[in-house]
């Protein structure tokens, strides 16, 4: 396995710890009744949790794959829509359009959490050495 950088590591940790909740609050958000204000508190810290996670992300260097500008992979796409998706369908629930922010966190759930995630346990990668040795 690679030996990081502790700053690497630093990064890699508060990715992970950002985006493991995530994954089930979001889950959460996408089965169980919506617009009561337990969705609405935690909406809020799912998609802080989720800002977070890619801003963090951006910082990570791809190690699996072709480079852009010797930094970025394809998995950072993911962040890219992330940051796009996150904002707009907060900007779509305030204006009250519940179908274009469903629309949208069920993008970003399946987008940044299922694919993304799945990408993550790719030969290489830290989480496919934690999970397969």
């Amino acid at each position: 396995m690679l030996l990081y950088s502790n700053s690497y590591n630093l990064l890699m940790y508060l990715h992970l710890g950002t985006v493991v909740p995530c994954i089930f609050l979001g889950a959460y958000l996408l089965f169980f009744r919506k617009g009561n204000s337990l969705h609405k508190v935690l909406g809020k810290i799912y998609m802080t949790l989720m800002m977070i996670t890619a801003i963090v992300s951006l910082f990570l260097p791809a190690l699996v794959g072709p480079q852009l500008l010797n930094h970025f992979g394809w998995i950072h796409l993911f962040s890219f829509l992330t940051l796009y998706s996150i904002p707009t369908a907060l900007i779509a629930i305030k204006k009250g359009n519940v179908r274009k922010h469903k629309i949208k966190m069920i993008m970003l759930y399946v987008g940044a959490i299922m694919i993304a995630g799945g990408f993550t346990l790719v030969p290489g990668r830290y989480l496919h050495g934690v999970f397969f040795g």
